[in-house]
């Protein structure tokens, strides 16, 4: 069973930064975040493939959220600048193991981590 493991999270002001990070149990092909407001659906954030070459982010968070890829750790990191009130939410590490040719945004997520709250506000 792979197991995720996410840190990070917590309180920041409007404008702030935040690295949240995800550390799996084994290498897996696909790596990213999906976030939660509560009452809403899950919204996917971004995912990275598993050499690091190919990544994908939601038009909400394009130029203020980089997610980027240890491999050798098999951790993957979503930093989060310009963060605003509506950034708030909980974020899930998600990973899958299943080499298909569709984009990371629409990709079936087999393992889900717990997790991490994240909000902004002053």
């Amino acid at each position: 069973q792979v197991q995720l493991v996410e840190s990070g999270g917590g309180l920041v002001q409007p404008g702030g930064s935040m690295r949240l990070s995800c550390e799996a149990s084994s290498r897996l092909y696909a790596m990213g975040w999906y976030r939660q407001v509560p009452g809403e659906d899950r919204e996917f954030v971004a995912a990275i493939n598993w050499s690091g070459d190919a990544t994908y982010s939601s038009d909400s968070i394009k130029g203020r959220f980089t997610i980027s890829r240890d491999g050798p750790k098999n951790t993957v990191h979503l930093q989060m600048n310009s963060l605003t009130s509506e950034d708030t939410a909980v974020y899930y590490c998600v990973a899958g193991n299943r080499m298909l040719t569709i984009s990371l945004s629409s990709y079936p997520y087999d393992y889900w981590g717990q997790g991490t709250q994240v909000t902004v506000s002053s």
